[in-house]
């Protein structure tokens, strides 16, 4: 009799965690709080959204330039079909214009000319001249002709080709148009984590501020991507960088050859204004070009600054700035 009640509650449990089983399936899984994903995550998907996007810029930037092309010939055709075709029209209303008159009787003229011919050979003569006269003319207007139906020969297929293009640009656009959106909805995202401090004390602000694209993009990314990396003196990479040697390893990525010294990092890049600056490009420090950080956009740039200090991110106007360079 004593393990009754032990008995009724352990029914009572077992059916209580079968309605609680029962009311899991009806309704879900309890709601759990998900955080926002970190910074690290979104620079991720940015990532892969960028190497996706990029592709297809570089073709839509082909195709347009294949296609300024393309049209370029077959407007440069068309302005010789042009005249031709006058020609065409011009001697066949002469041609059309001598047989209206043919058969007006006109031709009568020409037969009294013929019999009022002095000998039978004068006549002869006259008659080859009219008959050579006529091929001449034949021949010319069939000349123009075959020549006017060569040069528009040529210009179908291009006419084809160019509104293929036209079809398969106004496709790239559409795909092109659908990625930005996806990478817009992460650049708010991004700023949104940032804003709450997700990036920390040497990532304060998004690195890259937005994603150029060719050279400069691949150097950029490369940059931001050595933030917390040490500094040490002559070193290039991959474990650490000085000054020089971070520029240096990042336009290496572009393809692009700079000395690791930034002195000569000026002065083998192009001049650039504060107003033109843009992500990739080097801002030098000092009267003596002793220091060298690249642009990242927003008003920040990333630099390895001396010893002790990871690599970072600083505003781009804390310290005397000399000149901004972009390398080619």
């Amino acid at each position: 009799m004593p393990a009754a009640p032990r008995t009724r509650w352990s029914r009572c449990t077992t059916v209580l965690a079968a309605l609680v089983g029962v009311a899991v399936v009806l309704t879900g899984a309890p709601t759990v709080a998900h955080a926002d994903p970190s910074v690290a995550e979104i620079e991720r998907q940015i990532d892969e959204d960028w190497n996706k996007l990029e592709p297809i810029i570089e073709r839509h930037n082909a195709t347009r330039q294949d296609l300024a092309a393309k049209r370029k010939q077959a407007d440069a055709l068309a302005a010789r079909i042009g005249p031709l075709q006058r020609q065409v029209d011009e001697a066949l209303k002469k041609v059309g214009g001598l047989a209206a008159e043919a058969y007006k009787g006109d031709n009568l003229s020409v037969v009294n000319a013929l019999l009022g011919s002095r000998t039978p050979s004068q006549m002869m003569g006259q008659l080859e001249l009219l008959d050579r006269f006529a091929q001449r003319q034949q021949h010319d207007v069939q000349a123009v002709v075959d020549l006017r139906d060569e040069l528009a020969a040529k210009k179908q297929p291009l006419d084809e080709m160019v509104a293929q293009l036209a079809r398969t640009e106004a496709q790239l656009a559409a795909k092109k148009k659908q990625i930005n959106a996806e990478i817009d909805r992460l650049q708010k995202l991004r700023l949104k984590v940032y804003g709450n401090g997700g990036g920390g004390p040497l990532k304060p602000a998004p690195c890259p501020a937005s994603y150029p694209g060719g050279g400069a993009g691949t150097a950029v990314k490369f940059a931001c991507a050595q933030i917390g990396k040490p500094y040490v003196w002559g070193a290039e990479g991959p474990n650490s960088y000085d000054c020089s040697g971070l520029m240096l390893a990042a336009w290496a990525k572009a393809g692009v050859s700079l000395p690791h010294n930034a002195a000569q990092q000026r002065s083998v890049t192009a001049k650039v204004s504060r107003a033109d600056l843009r992500p990739g490009d080097l801002v030098f420090y000092y009267s003596d070009l002793h220091h060298v950080g690249m642009y990242v956009g927003g008003g920040w740039v990333v630099h390895a600054s001396r010893a002790g200090v990871p690599v970072k991110m600083k505003r781009v106007d804390d310290g005397p700035i000399h000149s901004f360079g972009r390398p080619a």
